[in-house]
């Protein structure tokens, strides 16, 4: 028997399957970004960087910041000050644009920061949770996780030009997974998500039922099964690197073996690409004709709203 097989028996436990909600929902929007992204290695070089993540990842950073100071100086100007020290510069036209959306996102962080009772104190802020079933364990980090009487409410932020609706609260698998860990971790009851847009000061929220949740448990097993198979499928073509290489080489020095470049032809049923509009949007882009051919790659700032 080879190391890689192992002997099954009736009863034995299942190999779960290690998972966040990011991978599971990169796996259905297109499983050809999910091998890029999750077993490629080394992994394809992206494409630059978008400039509405670094708006994003900014507030997000300033707002968790917040939460970290001593309640007397959780001010409104403490979150803009918070925003404009630790401002992301990259996927920018250039340094002028920059300067207009950290004031953009200055102003939506001190008008939300405003709204907030400084003295509320979250359960969490930047809280990894995770869970286990009888067949995966999924983690993730959940924005802020807040105690309203004896429930835990799962509070995500959103920094783009899209103002979420309730369906879109109802229908997030990572909502619905935060909520179910977060209830195992702390051992309280969380049925409410919300989603927090800064922009437009709107909160699309839903309230859970423990069936819904279940619903939503039982079709991340679905996705985790298809791509648990499609990694098994995957490992077995490609053996792991040893220790201290990568998976593949691109180039030897002279005079030197190399390992030959993996050849991603027969994974392409495993793994097909999924061409449409947020091709546009695709890191890898430039390793996928279809996508290319399906939508050319926008602008890094192409996701701004209007300056005007």
């Amino acid at each position: 028997m080879s190391g890689g097989e192992q002997l099954g028996f009736d009863g034995m436990p299942q190999r779960l399957y290690a998972c966040t909600p990011s991978r599971l929902n990169t796996w259905l929007d297109c499983p050809r970004r999910y091998r890029m992204t999750y077993l490629d290695r080394p992994m394809p070089p992206k494409g630059p960087p978008w400039a509405h993540n670094s708006v994003g990842a900014s507030v997000h950073n300033a707002l968790a910041g917040w939460w970290r100071l001593p309640v007397a100086d959780r001010t409104p100007e403490a979150a803009g000050g918070l925003l404009a020290r630790g401002w992301l510069t990259d996927g920018f036209r250039d340094e002028a644009q920059s300067a207009r959306w950290r004031e953009r996102a200055r102003e939506m962080t001190e008008r939300y920061a405003a709204g907030l009772d400084p003295a509320d104190e979250p359960v969490g802020v930047e809280r990894t949770v995770a869970a286990r079933t009888d067949r995966i364990a999924v983690s993730g980090r959940i924005d802020r996780l807040d105690a309203r009487g004896s429930e835990l409410v799962v509070v995500d932020y959103k920094t783009g030009r899209y103002v979420q609706t309730a369906d879109d609260a109802r229908g997030s698998l990572a909502l619905a997974i935060y909520a179910v860990a977060a209830s195992r971790v702390l051992r309280r009851p969380c049925h409410r998500v919300e989603l927090h847009h800064l922009p437009s000061g709107e909160v699309a929220a839903w309230e859970h039922t423990d069936e819904s949740l279940e619903r939503h448990i039982r079709r991340a097993e679905r996705i985790a099964a298809e791509a648990s198979a499609a990694d098994d499928a995957y490992r077995a073509r490609v053996p792991a690197p040893r220790r201290g290489e990568a998976r593949t080489r691109v180039a030897a020095a002279p005079g030197r073996d190399a390992a030959p470049p993996v050849d991603h032809a027969p994974f392409d049923d495993r793994f097909p690409a999924r061409p449409g509009r947020l091709c546009s949007w695709c890191d890898f882009a430039r390793h996928c004709p279809e996508g290319r051919e399906a939508a050319p790659r926008k602008d890094p700032w192409a996701a701004l709203a209007d300056e005007t």
